[in-house]
């Protein structure tokens, strides 16, 4: 059985490709490199990491998404007998979301005997009322026998709304029988690891490429191996990981 790794969230720029990536890696740590796929036609910033040699899939038909060109996405899909990461952007949420719902992808893939997993972010800061309602919409729509993994990203600030934390939100307690578990991102010093990080991702570079390069002082080198570390631990502790 294949897990089928799907990150979806109708908010742009809130850390899906960095999230794909690390799934990526985290795999790839264990000896096996997933099937990467992105189907962003705007931003493709997961197919950018060369080294997870990530397939960018063609979904524009001139000016328009063409919904039957993820009929591709499935059939690349149904053949792996490896983990998939697939990588999506705001810009395609709702159509790839449409189909996948319409055309019962889900219960597809689960006859086929693979597992879908979706992954789904969670913000602080002025998106975290979409992106707390967007998991939920999510949630509701997808079949029960989906697994979800909410991913909270504290950069924007403190993930709470009314003074509550995603643990005590509505959105999670009617919910948390579906999210198989929760993975917190480091809330970075932006002046030391935080900068280290986004240097990082903003030249698309694994963990293990960045802290080999000569082009790093020991410092930064061991911020990003504490990150990373952190980061690992979360995962390991995840089945469907």
């Amino acid at each position: 059985m294949a897990h089928i790794h799907l990150v979806l969230q109708g908010k742009g720029g809130v850390g899906k490709s960095m999230i794909a990536s690390f799934i990526a890696q985290y795999k790839l740590s264990k000896g096996k490199l997933p099937l990467c796929l992105d189907t962003d036609p705007v931003n493709a910033s997961f197919e950018a990491y060369k080294s997870l040699k990530v397939q960018r899939l063609t979904i524009m038909q001139g000016d328009e998404i063409d919904p039957r060109s993820f009929d591709h996405l499935i059939e690349l899909v149904a053949k792996t007998k490896i983990d998939v990461v697939i990588d999506n952007g705001a810009s395609t949420f709702v159509p790839l979301s449409a189909y996948l719902l319409t055309n019962h992808i889900p219960n597809l893939l689960r006859d086929m005997g693979h597992q879908l997993v979706v992954h789904t972010v969670v913000t602080g800061g002025q998106a975290a009322s979409d992106t707390i309602n967007g998991f939920a919409q999510l949630v509701k729509q997808f079949p029960a026998d989906v697994q979800f993994i909410v991913w909270l990203n504290p950069y924007w600030g403190p993930i709470e709304l009314k003074g509550k934390t995603f643990e005590d939100m509505k959105a999670y307690l009617e919910h948390k029988d579906r999210v198989s578990a929760i993975i917190r991102l480091p809330d970075l010093k932006k002046e030391t690891f935080g900068r280290d990080l986004s240097n990082m991702l903003q030249n698309h570079l694994t963990f293990d490429e960045a802290m080999a390069s000569p082009a790093i002082m020991i410092m930064e080198r061991q911020r990003l191996s504490i990150i990373k570390k952190q980061l690992f631990e979360q995962f390991s502790g995840i089945p469907v990981l």
